[in-house]
């Protein structure tokens, strides 16, 4: 079940009017009523909750009501639809709301004790890098002297302990019942990954953001949004009114200049970064936070970074990459921005280790590189391999597949890619899930064949034996990626998720070359 807080407070419906019209036209009996949690799975139902019974892809919540009420359920919020289906069937009142998911928000953070508001919130959105710049800013935080706490897509943490979560942004009851569990914990601080589809489907409501940071916007989600434009208008949500106090965005992203060019025209103050030393083509004027003496190793990198009134601090950073420089700074403007000391900022990110399935490298003694990224999508791919060839005096190797039931344009245009930058790419599956795994290799070559390269082409549709070929390519100096799931746990095939762990598969099968080579 999702956690919920230990001290949980039961509130009558009738104190929360104030919430919502609709709550205000309840009849007397029902605001007696009294909730303690909210939960829109009849599975995570405990005594005292209200239920909200939402039109879903699938199926309507509305079926799981008799279960919910069975459960505990003191109260169901549903919609119109769902509320006939459920006409005087149920022992317990039934909320009518046009839109009840706008709601949620609001009633989980007032049921819960607004628990947002007990600490520092920190919001980062963009297509690529909130997983380690929420991963930077947690570190950074911890060596401030605060008791951090990260909601993202690798799950959630409470001062470095695990808090089950199962999206990037949980639903809002979720969210505010992790929320209120940090806080029991003693969290006085949060960096959370706001994706586009948490502020569409309101998942982030309840929460006002001391400081939100917007990275870059890529090609990514458009089977959701339909195009760029509405995602882009989906990531600037987070800086509307009523969202976020300050703003953080970087520059070095077109899209991000346009997002600081619509704050200043409605005269919002916000900070700006990039990691360009000067300002970037046609960006404008100079950055408030820039990059300056930039060196990459194969492991790390070391910059200086020089803020506004010329403060400059240098920072040694365990992560390479110049696209990792550039979410480090995205993490210091932020953190910064909230009130914690540069120098502070400085210290943590050089003890930032551990990102789970960001670059990570798994190393069992082989003669060559190998690393296990999350890149899914033609941005990451570009960066990930870009960053990698510098420090790569052999081949190198790609392992990519693309995920079904997501945005199919953007397959062919991370194939070309890969084709493009790396030596060796074998194509495999992902997570195919609903869709078939052969379609979906078919439109990953057919953007291979657009790529003007010479590189070697394997097609192995198990995943498992598609890593264990590359493997065995691999050969002294080389560096081999596998890429697209990251830090999963599982490979989703149909309805059904597999067991299956990149960095554990590959970590096997390097133990076993290691093991078999000529002493």
């Amino acid at each position: 079940m999702d956690p919920r807080p230990r001290g949980a407070v039961a509130v009558r419906l009738g104190d929360l009017a104030a919430l919502s019209p609709v709550l205000q036209h309840l009849p007397g009996v029902v605001t007696q009523t009294r909730v303690s949690g909210v939960t829109l799975a009849s599975s995570d139902v405990r005594a005292g909750d209200l239920y909200a019974a939402l039109p879903g892809q699938r199926t309507h919540g509305v079926r799981y009501a008799d279960a919910a009420v069975e459960a505990g359920a003191s109260a169901v919020l549903s919609d119109p639809a769902g509320a006939s289906e459920l006409a005087g069937r149920l022992p317990v009142p039934v909320i009518v709301a046009d839109d009840p998911r706008a709601m949620l928000g609001a009633l989980a953070a007032a049921i819960y004790g607004q628990p947002a508001d007990a600490m520092l919130t920190l919001g980062v959105t963009g297509t690529q890098g909130k997983t380690t710049v929420t991963y930077l800013m947690e570190a950074a935080l911890r060596a401030a002297g605060h008791r951090p706490g990260l909601v993202g897509t690798t799950g959630s943490l409470a001062a470095g302990r695990p808090i089950a979560s199962r999206l990037t942004t949980p639903e809002a009851p979720d969210l505010h019942a992790i929320l209120a569990v940090m806080v029991e914990q003693g969290v006085d601080a949060c960096a959370m990954e706001v994706s586009s589809h948490a502020l569409v489907q309101g998942r982030v409501d309840g929460v006002r953001f001391d400081v939100a940071v917007f990275l870059n916007l890529g090609r990514d989600h458009l089977d959701f949004h339909g195009d760029q434009e509405s995602y882009f208008a989906a990531k600037a949500e987070l800086f509307a009114p009523g969202r976020s106090l300050r703003a953080v965005i970087d520059v070095g992203d077109p899209w991000g200049r346009r997002l600081a060019e619509q704050l200043a025209a409605r005269g919002v103050a916000h900070t700006t970064c990039t990691s360009v030393a000067g300002p970037p083509e046609d960006a404008g004027p100079v950055a408030d936070w820039t990059v300056h003496e930039v060196t990459l190793h194969p492991q790390a990198s070391q910059f200086t970074v020089v803020g506004p009134g010329g403060h400059r601090q240098m920072c040694q950073l365990p992560l390479p990459g110049s696209f990792n420089v550039r979410n480090a700074v995205a993490a210091i403007a932020g953190l910064v921005e909230a009130g914690v000391p540069l120098a502070a900022v400085a210290a943590g990110l050089s003890r930032a280790v551990g990102l789970p399935g960001r670059m990570e490298s798994v190393d069992e003694g082989q003669d060559f590189t190998a690393i296990v990224d999350y890149a899914h999508k033609p941005d990451a791919v570009e960066a990930v391999l870009t960053a990698l060839r510098p420090a790569t005096t052999g081949r190198l190797l790609i392992v990519l597949g693309a995920g079904g039931d997501r945005d199919p344009g953007k397959r062919p245009l991370m194939a070309a890619l890969a084709a493009a930058l790396a030596d060796v790419f074998v194509v495999t599956d992902d997570n195919p899930r609903s869709e078939d795994a052969a379609a979906i290799r078919a439109q990953l070559l057919a953007g291979v064949h657009t790529a003007r390269s010479h590189a070697e082409l394997i097609e192995e549709p198990d995943r498992a034996r598609a890593i264990a070929r590359a493997v065995r390519l691999a050969r002294a100096g080389d560096t081999l990626v596998v890429a697209g799931k990251g830090h999963e746990t599982g490979q989703q095939v149909g309805d059904v998720v597999h067991p299956f762990d990149d960095r554990e598969v590959l970590r096997r099968l390097l133990r076993a070359r290691v093991a078999e080579a000529p002493a």
